[in-house]
């Protein structure tokens, strides 16, 4: 035998309802957020050909933000183009992130 349920107060039963609809879409904000979150922080690069007399630091000095540490930028340069900062060369081809 099955029990009726009855809806004693209609506010009680709207306000709980949408408490549970609200977490529900958080929840699966959260999850799917997530999920997107990668392509947000995706770094793109720029690709530059070493001209004779350039460093590593006048590279990140000059493409870098303003408000970064400089050795910082270095360390991401030689990191992804598996490189030390003084083993470049002219004409070798570097990929250094742009920073938006």
């Amino acid at each position: 035998m099955r029990r009726k349920y009855r809806i004693k107060s209609k506010i009680r039963f709207t306000l709980f309802l949408t408490i549970v609809l609200f977490v529900i879409f958080s929840a699966a904000g959260t999850i799917i957020g997530t999920y997107n979150a990668e392509s947000l922080t995706k770094t793109t690069y720029s690709e530059i050909r070493v001209q004779t007399g350039d460093t590593l630091w006048d590279l990140a000095r000059e493409f870098g933000p303003d408000n970064k540490d400089i050795r910082k930028i270095v360390y991401e340069i030689c990191k992804v183009n598996d490189v030390s900062a003084e083993s470049i060369y002219p004409g070798q081809t570097l990929l250094i992130p742009v920073y938006i």
